[in-house]
């Protein structure tokens, strides 16, 4: 019994072997979207097409159907063009930005680079938000080598009983193996992840990434409620007050990590808060008062050397 062949689908082509013509290799087929869609739309449901025949309303109804899926592949094909020109351009300036940094910074400063290229040992581990508005090296100015960086929804750090996560990775690394001096958490204003942990329902279970994560705040958010409560506060002033609290409440959970509190405790590493308002470019600078297990009881803490620079 003789099965139907399949219609092929590949773009693939190559002469066969009992052709006249020498063997060569397989010949590559571009075919545009609108080529493929066309014959697509050809090829489906062959019946209806005898349909047609004969009954005028039908026709027209399928011209104008047609003259709709002509105009929609033209606008998508378009859009595909423009959208490829745009990541072009942005492409162009993102290889301009680093062949001026190679040229103005790198090959200035030669000698230090490849130091760096051996070893690195910064001073600071720094905990930013990853908002695109509040890049640290931009804001602080930190030079490679100066400070090891890792960003997250919120600058959050979660307590030491939550488990692994990127950003205690990065912390044990820091303090352990490169041993830096200072831990700076750095919030800011108008944080979108403050907000969202304020606008949340504490006790609902939640599929969401983000809301399952800034839930590492909830302490500050409830801290900010009772405040809002004695000081009647609208929701921007809760927001913006929480976005401070949580800078100190990650403060106090750095503390539960057993590494950094023993360095803490001798003198070895400082932990300090910073607030950057990127509204009217302000930044507040605080850190921990260590207190020894003080500290951690019942969320309360003490910070000195309170700096606003503006």
């Amino acid at each position: 019994m003789a099965l139907p062949v399949p219609q092929s689908t590949s773009v693939t082509t190559a002469t066969s072997s009992s052709s006249n013509f020498p063997s060569t290799s397989p010949r590559k087929i571009k075919i545009s979207c609108s080529q493929l869609r066309f014959s697509e739309t050809k090829q489906a449901h062959p019946r209806l097409m005898d349909a047609f025949k004969g009954n005028s309303a039908l026709q027209v109804k399928a011209l104008r159907e047609s003259q709709g899926l002509t105009q929609e592949i033209i606008n998508n094909e378009q859009k595909c063009v423009q959208i490829m020109d745009n990541e072009s351009e942005l492409f162009k300036e993102m290889k301009r930005r680093f062949l001026t940094f190679k040229k103005d910074k790198y090959l200035e400063n030669l000698e230090h680079f490849q130091s760096l290229a051996k070893v690195q040992k910064p001073k600071f581990m720094v905990i930013a938000c990853a908002d695109s508005r509040v890049c640290p090296s931009s804001i602080l100015g930190f030079q490679p080598g100066e400070a090891f960086i890792v960003r997250n929804v919120a600058n959050l750090v979660p307590p030491y009983e939550n488990g692994p996560s990127e950003t205690n990775a990065a912390l044990e690394f820091s303090v352990n193996s490169l041993e830096v001096e200072n831990i700076l958490v750095v919030g800011h204003s108008c944080c979108g992840g403050i907000r969202a942990l304020m606008s949340m329902e504490d006790n609902k279970n939640s599929s969401s990434f983000i809301e399952n994560w800034v839930r590492i705040g909830k302490p500050a958010k409830l801290s900010t409620k009772a405040t809002a409560t004695a000081s009647d506060l609208n929701f921007d002033q809760q927001c913006r007050h929480c976005e401070k609290v949580s800078i100190n409440q990650s403060l106090l959970n750095l503390l539960t990590y057993p590494w950094i509190e023993e360095k803490v405790a001798n003198g070895k590493l400082s932990v300090h808060g910073g607030y950057y308002d990127f509204v009217d470019c302000t930044f507040e600078k605080w850190s921990l008062n260590y207190k020894g297990s003080e500290s951690k009881e019942d969320g309360e803490y003490s910070i000195k050397d309170r700096e606003f620079w503006c």
